[in-house]
This record gives C-alpha cells, structure tokens and sequence, in this order.
C-alpha cells in the first residue's frame, strides 16, 4: 500500500507545481501530501477551491461572442445611402446655380435701369440661364447699346453671356458672342473674335476698381482695310479716391502678332509683332459729367500720365519708351521721356517716308546713329538711345525737331438749357 500511495504523492505534487505555474495552485493552508485525519489520500481542496487530482474543475461562464456584421451586409447598406448622398448633393448644387442664375438677373436688370436713368438705350431679347452643372449662365440675345450724347457710341452682338464659376465665385465673365458691330462717328465696324472675355468683380458702384479684357484672334473691318490681332490682354486697376499724388487708373496690357490695314512707312510693313504698355494716370477725377470739362479739371489738378513701359517690335525697328506727360494750355499731349531703338536706320526711312524730316537728312542721320549707338545685350542689333519732348504738338528727339502730332478734338460740352427752354430754372439775368 505504501508504494501506490508514493506514486499519488508524486503525481500530486507534479499537479501541484503545474497549478502554480499557470496560477491556479491552492494556497499555503493545503493540507501536505499523505493521508488526512480520515484515513483518505490525495489533496483535500484548501480555501482557494483546489482539488485534487481526478475530480473536475468546474467551468466558468463565457461571455457572449460578438459576431462582425458580414461584409455583405454593410456593403449593401453603403450602396443604399450612396444615391441618397448623391441626390442630396445634387439638389443642394441645383439650388445654389438657380440662386446665381437669379442674382445675375436681377443684378444686370439693376445696371440697366441705372444706365438708361443715365440717357443710355440698352435692349436686348429674352434672357436664358444655363451651364448647369459645371457654372451658372444667362445668356442675353440681340444685345444693343448705345449713347446719343457726346461721345456718340453704339455697339451690337448676336448674344452676351454673363457666366460665373465656382472657382472664381466672386467675379463675373462677360463674354460677347457671333458677330458685332462698333458703331462711332464715321460709321460702324463690324468685328468678331474667337474669345472675348471681360472679367469683373461682383461689387456695386459706377465703376469696378479693376477689369481685364482678354481676346483672341480679334478680326474687324476698318475703314482703311481688314485689321486681325492674334492675341491681347489689358488689365485695369481705378482708384475714384485718389489724390494728386496716387493713381486713379493703373493699366497693364499686350498683343501679339497685329496686322495692320496697310503698309507701314518705308520698310515696316503691316505686321507688328509685339506691343506691350505699362502705365498709370495720376491726380483726382473730379465727377465732371462732359469729357472736355473733366480733361480741363484733371489738367488743373496737376494730374499727370507715367508711361513705365511701352515697347513694340514693327518690321525691322524695334521701340522701347518711358517718360510722364500732362495736357497743356489747349488740352493737347506734352511731356518728356526717353526712347531705345533698334533698327535706327530703317526708323529714319520711316520718319522720311511720312514726311517728318528731310529726305536729305536721312543720310547724316544713319552716321549719327552708328556713333551714338551701342551694342546690344547679348549680340543683339546695336541701340540707340535718345531724350525725347512733346511739346505744342511737336515732337523732337534730343535736338532734332520732328513734325507735328495730330490734334486731339475734344467734344464740345451741350449747350445749358436756359429759363426760356424749361421754365423750372432760373432766368440768366
């Protein structure tokens, strides 16, 4: 009997060393391995609840297991909600373009009304909104404008769009369609272009503080012949408020490959291929409603035009200028400035050719220009360098007095209206 209960023993304490490996060992009040009171062998259970060997531990309840909804399922939900987004998001897009549609309506009918208050004459056909989805249009059919007081101006196109697009929600396109015609003094010019674009900021007042037009390949019909331009973009900033010493008007513009109606003089042909302009007009605009009155009240203010860069490429002869200028006495253009030229030689064929300076002169004059001239940057056609004045009319490089400038005409003010025309002013006397 002492061997089996030897062999107990030693499996007890083997079970006893794996319970406290694995931290289930009954604690230190186990009664020790042998016989208890009793008579029996084996492992009495202690206070932690240990048993002995042979006898079955009882189970612990398991938590509930929570199953993953099956990837179906929440797929089929995804594709359930997705057209409800979706038409979500579309109706919410079609109230926002139906809002803008309504607003750029509403705002060209308020400029309409102010300009007509103003003596203009604007008609126009049925507006049509569209661009939906990708921008907001009203489309203007058989678009007229025109004024009768001085200067008289007109201008007609098959249909005006107004256009705005998200990404640029705070400006306005406007953007002439088919054919249109220019109607001035001498009579009209018809033109077309394939892109005409003037682009606006959404604010309100008389005049926008900035504007840029932008064309491409503007055809028209002139009285001298067919005139084409490939490209151009001129870009405006005003300033209603400046003083005498800020710019009421900054401007900023270029063109690219300009056939002219006709030949140049001497050998610069109809093809300009470059002119660029960088300026600004300084002094107070003073709310003067006549165009010569206002040109009068700006001369007396000290107002002044900077050019900071004008420069062109004609035919052989190329033209870089800068200088400021003023209206004098008679309201016509003075100033000063310096000029760069390139191709002098060919310049003074053209000034001989229009009459400017004698045919004789032209020879001392290629001499001279090869003195004064220096190389040009990078191996380029040699530069001639030369002051400039405007005066009476009259233009002159350094000391050399070229011919005169055409006079600019003002338009004549209206006559006032007096007593005997409407009752309800005051009598002259």
């Amino acid at each position: 009997m002492a061997r089996p209960q030897a062999e107990t023993a030693v499996i007890a304490a083997q079970h006893g060393r794996l319970g406290r490996d694995i931290g289930e060992a009954g604690p230190p009040d186990q009664r020790p391995i042998g016989e208890d009171e009793h008579g029996r062998s084996g492992i009495s259970p202690g206070a932690s609840g240990a048993y002995t060997l042979g006898m079955t531990r009882p189970q612990m309840p398991q938590p509930p297991e929570v199953r993953p909804l099956p990837v179906r399922r929440r797929a089929s939900r995804l594709w359930w909600a997705l057209p409800l987004l979706v038409a979500a998001l579309l109706a919410l897009h079609t109230g926002l373009w139906r809002g803008a549609t309504s607003a750029m309506q509403q705002g060209f009918e308020d400029w309409a009304a102010q300009r007509r208050a103003q003596g203009w004459v604007i008609t126009h056909a049925t507006p049509q909104r569209g661009g939906w989805p990708f921008s907001a249009t009203l489309i203007l059919p058989d678009m007229q404008l025109a004024r009768s007081a001085p200067p008289a101006f007109r201008w007609q196109a098959e249909a005006v769009e107004l256009r705005l697009t998200p990404t640029e929600w705070g400006r306005i396109v406007v953007a002439p369609r088919g054919r249109q015609r220019l109607g001035v003094a001498r009579g009209e010019i018809p033109f077309a272009a394939d892109r005409l674009e003037l682009t606006l900021p959404l604010e309100r007042g008389p005049i926008p503080r900035e504007a840029e037009l932008e064309v491409e390949r503007l055809r028209l019909n002139s009285p001298w012949g067919p005139f084409e331009m490939r490209r151009g973009r001129l870009s405006a900033q005003t300033r209603l408020t400046a003083t005498e010493s800020e710019p009421v008007l900054a401007l900023d513009g270029t063109a690219e490959d300009i056939l002219l109606p006709r030949n140049g003089p001497g050998a610069l042909g109809n093809t300009l291929a470059r002119l660029a302009l960088e300026g600004s007009l300084s002094g107070p605009l003073p709310p003067v409603r006549h165009l010569r009155e206002r040109a009068e009240a700006w001369r007396d203010a000290g107002g002044t035009l900077e050019i900071r860069h004008l420069d062109g490429q004609w035919g052989p002869v190329g033209l870089a200028l800068t200088g400021t200028g003023t209206l004098d006495d008679a309201l016509q253009p003075m100033g000063a400035g310096q000029l760069r030229v390139t191709g002098a030689g060919e310049a003074l064929d053209a000034l001989a050719a229009l009459g400017w300076i004698q045919r004789n002169a032209v020879t001392a004059g290629r001499a001279l220009a090869v003195m004064l001239s220096r190389p040009g940057a990078d191996g380029g056609a040699p530069v001639l360098e030369l002051p400039f004045t405007v005066q009476e009319r009259r233009l002159a490089l350094s000391h050399m007095r070229l011919g005169r400038m055409p006079e600019i005409a003002w338009p004549a003010p209206p006559p006032e209206p007096d007593a005997a025309r409407d009752p309800s002013l005051p009598s002259r006397d």
